[in-house]
């Protein structure tokens, strides 16, 4: 392909898309630029049937460099780019959730997305760069895709909106929104936010789909222009007629019926027993097709349920357990549930349980957050579990995958903006949600269980969060229903699963993922206003619970004492090879955290300990004032007078005329090493040195 380029003005600053120079043998590829962060994305499909069953085999890799940003990290023997970071997995799956709506679902060839970060700039995230880069490739190949698609990042800064602002304004605005879609719909939502209105986070949306409608259209032209013929599909499909007989058995066996009950077990056992129908029909009928037609019947089946609970929805507002379109599932809420954690929530949404726990530490635990991006720490972390009992099922566990990793960033992000300064509160908090059940909206679960685990533990959270997954059903003609609290069957077969987090003032958390092309913002309008109420209502169920946070930690969380010393005195608490503190720690049992403005964190669950390490530092680092009395210790005689410590590290100079008003010849008349003596500080000089006086001093308690 002959190297092109194309370029156009967004956000104030140019995208550049170029196409022929690298990576010439994948079905598509480009590199976008952004200011100077430069992604390079490339996507092939195989020519072969995929040897996995049951979906669509779509693979979206991020690929973050450490030379991008000029770094050489790892290990002294390591120094290879290892495993991704959280945010490089949490960026995959914003490309992943961005462009897989837009592929046919029968699909069987594997699809393989690349996305390579070649260089950074500090200000341009990456992410939205990728997204368009991916759609670029896509666009582009022989590879059949209903794109493109576009995104881009909508902050706001004193009350205006900016589009795609640098890293820098992002410090200072109230929304960090990343917001993708097609020429004329959203399909993917991804939000942080500091309470904003659900009133302004429309306006944010319908900000964002003017520029996402604008790179779409630019991408579109760069397809006309070189984009290859797309290749045929593979798909997995039957005959006309095996497929017609298979949705006939489905309907005359119960279908409607059996994903109409009000209990998720019910339903998998009346639908176990369908399929078994289908089964037999199979086997008696083409044996020798068993295994291939057996995924041809699971797809007729997702389709005739899809189409059952969109017709039911739109036409009858029925929901498969019968509540009303804009009703909460029952909810139950608990705390203090385990005897030696620091705070636990336990929030029940009709089948759906989260277990959270919060753990306190020292400012010394924070996580170190080492990426291709930032050098930087976390003091609040959320981490979210999903054993397979929580869904009934049998699995390997092997630690946390993507998902996993996505809903405890979710979770985390909606309660960021309540929770206390270092300042207010210096201790590093954890968070831990473990799934127990699951049917619906597990990551909500997560963050109401968080707010009632902080509150539990003591946190002064600023305000309690809650949260809702909210779901759309949409028709002909953009008919559509909104669907409060949905559960894991109409997560399943509905259009959109859309997650609002905030507290009673506005929006905090949102992420939105969709299964058709997109959806406007006028339905985006009419989901946000309406989980607004919901979101309401549940957190009226929180504080009837627990109103306000605890006023007492419980007895088994460390106590920090927060000390602040001139920094110049840093090295007196250190000593010579950390000499000084490490004495400290041995002999009291505390930890102990200092930083470069001189603030000082003891912390430890015995009290006396954290007194006695206070103490100690107190001792080493006070700044001596004239007046002061002290019981000094004799350290050294000279013939004109005694050294004498007043504190440690400190001395001073008790003159030979400073211990009595009678003539002394000799020093040794009146002083030895070893004595305690009761002194006074008479003066200290220009150069800090300190005078002591004997005379007529009361020995200190």
């Amino acid at each position: 392909m002959e190297q092109k380029k194309w370029s156009l003005q967004i956000g104030g600053r140019v995208l550049e898309i170029e196409t022929g120079l690298l990576a010439k043998q994948a079905g598509g590829a480009v590199t976008a630029r952004y200011g100077d962060t430069v992604v390079l994305a490339a996507a092939v499909m195989s020519k072969n049937r995929a040897r996995v069953n049951g979906y669509f085999p779509l693979s979206v890799e991020f690929e973050e460099r450490y030379y991008a940003a000029g770094k050489i990290k790892g290990s002294r023997f390591i120094k290879r780019d290892g495993r991704p970071s959280e945010e490089a997995i949490l960026t995959g799956r914003v490309v992943d959730r961005t462009i897989r709506p837009l592929f046919d679902a029968r699909m069987r060839n594997e699809v393989q997305v690349v996305v390579t970060v070649l260089s950074i700039d500090g200000e341009n995230d990456p992410d939205t760069v990728s997204i368009i880069a991916a759609s670029a490739a896509l666009a582009i190949s022989n590879i059949p895709w209903n794109g493109p698609v576009a995104a881009v990042r909508v902050g706001q800064v004193k009350g205006e909106f900016v589009l795609n602002p640098v890293n820098g304004e992002l410090a200072d605005s109230n929304l960090d929104l990343i917001i993708s879609g097609t020429k004329d719909k959203i399909n993917m939502l991804e939000a942080g936010a500091k309470e904003v209105p659900e009133e302004e986070v429309v306006k944010a949306f319908a900000f964002g789909q003017e520029a996402i409608t604008k790179i779409a259209t630019f991408i579109e032209d760069i397809a006309k222009e070189v984009g290859k013929e797309k290749s045929e599909p593979i798909l997995l499909q039957g005959t006309p007629e095996f497929e017609a007989k298979v949705k006939e058995i489905l309907i005359s066996e119960g279908l409607a019926e059996a994903l109409y009950d009000p209990k998720k077990q019910a339903i998998e056992e009346k639908i176990q027993k369908i399929k078994e129908k289908v089964g037999e029909y199979i086997k008696t009928d083409f044996p020798n097709d068993v295994e291939k037609l057996e995924e041809v019947a699971e797809q007729v089946f997702e389709e005739a349920s899809d189409e059952i609970v969109h017709a039911n929805i739109l036409e009858n507002e029925q929901r498969p357990d019968g509540r009303k379109l804009t009703e909460i599932r029952h909810i139950d809420c608990k705390v203090g549930l385990l005897p030696r954690t620091h705070g636990t929530g336990l929030f029940t949404r009709g089948e759906t349980q989260a277990l959270t726990i919060t753990t306190l530490g020292s400012p010394g635990d924070e996580q170190t957050i080492d990426t291709m991006e930032v050098d930087t720490t976390k003091r609040y972390i959320h981490h979210y579990n999903f054993p397979p009992y929580s869904v009934g099922e049998v699995k390997q566990m092997r630690g946390p995958g993507r998902r996993e990793i996505g809903h405890g960033a979710l979770a985390e992000r909606a309660l960021i903006p309540v929770i206390p300064s270092k300042e207010e509160f210096p201790y590093t908090i954890l968070l831990v949600s473990e799934i127990l059940e699951s049917n619906g909206s597990s990551s909500m679960a997560s963050t109401c269980g968080s707010t009632l685990s902080l509150m539990d533990a003591g946190v002064p959270i600023k305000k309690p969060v809650s949260g809702i997954a909210m779901g759309i059903i949409v028709g002909k003609d953009d008919k559509f229903k909104v669907l409060t609290d949905i559960q894991g069957l109409e997560d399943h077969y509905g259009d959109m699963d859309f997650k609002a987090a905030g507290t009673k003032d506005g929006i905090t958390a949102l992420q939105m993922d969709v299964k058709v092309d997109g959806i406007t913002v006028d339905m985006l309008k009419a989901v946000l206003l309406q989980s607004q109420g919901n979101r309401l209502e549940i957190l009226e169920k929180i504080l009837t619970t627990i109103p306000a946070p605890r006023e007492n930690m419980s007895q088994y969380a460390p106590r920090i004492i927060t000390m602040h010393i001139n920094p110049t005195k840093i090295r007196n608490v250190i000593g010579a090879g950390g000499k000084i503190i490490n004495e400290i720690i041995d002999e009291t049992g505390v930890q102990i955290d200092i930083e470069d403005d001189g603030s000082i964190f003891i912390t430890s669950t015995d009290e006396t300990s954290s007194l006695r390490a206070q103490k100690w530092i107190d001792n080493l680092t006070h700044e001596v004032k004239p007046g002061e009395i002290f019981n000094a210790r004799v350290t050294r005689l000279m013939t004109f007078g005694a050294f004498a410590e007043i504190l440690p590290g400190q001395e001073g100079l008790i003159h030979i005329s400073e211990f009595s008003d009678q003539r002394i010849e000799h020093i040794e008349d009146v002083a030895k090493v070893g004595d305690i003596i009761p002194v006074k500080v008479k003066q200290i000089d220009d150069q800090g040195r300190i005078n002591l006086t004997a005379k007529n001093v009361t020995p200190k308690v």
